[in-house]
């Protein structure tokens, strides 16, 4: 079968030992997890997990279903990048006299879109946002041209190309369902 990237959102409350839940599945489906990204959602009190896995379809879908059996789960989707507005950012820590000395720093920056964020005698940091292909074409680049002491990339964060966030709606429909049974 193929096997398409997918990001799986999951929304929930922020309750220990969730992760450890939600990695198990994934574990059990013999998946392995590319990006993990955790943050509060625009939805109070709510935390938003942003994942990314190769999968088919059939199998993300039942991992979906077995995330959203867990008490603490709100609501999971699954979306391909066509759904999405995503990026990633990545450090890159290189030598700053190799990275003068190569004369190509302005040139790198503004081909990569890429920012300085500080520099000493000894090292320079560079950021670049973006998607994952973009980041590692800087990092092959600046691992030929001054080399890499560290470097460090994100998991994926992203939002629905929807007009609001796909649990809002969910909880705008319970909330009247409700207020009928009154």
């Amino acid at each position: 079968m193929e096997t398409t990237l997918y990001t799986i959102t999951i929304f929930s409350e922020n309750t220990v030992g969730l992760l450890n839940q939600v990695t198990i599945i994934f574990t059990r489906r013999g998946l392995n997890i590319e990006t993990l990204s955790v943050s509060p959602s625009a939805i109070e009190g709510i935390h938003k997990f942003t994942i990314t896995a190769f999968a088919d379809r059939e199998t993300v879908e039942k991992v979906v279903k077995q995330i959203d059996k867990r008490v603490d789960i709100l609501k999971t989707y699954y979306n391909t990048d066509e759904d999405l507005i995503f990026q990633e950012i990545a450090l890159y820590k290189v030598p700053t006299s190799k990275l003068l000395e190569s004369g190509s720093v302005e040139s790198i920056v503004r081909r990569y879109n890429a920012r300085i964020l500080d520099i000493t005698e000894t090292w320079t940091v560079l950021e670049k946002t973006g998607h994952y292909d973009e980041s590692q074409a800087l990092f092959r680049e600046l691992s030929h041209t001054t080399g890499v002491l560290q470097f460090i990339r994100s998991g994926r964060i992203a939002i629905t190309k929807s007009k609001v966030e796909r649990l809002s709606d969910m909880l705008a429909e319970m909330k009247e369902k409700v207020n009928r049974k009154k």
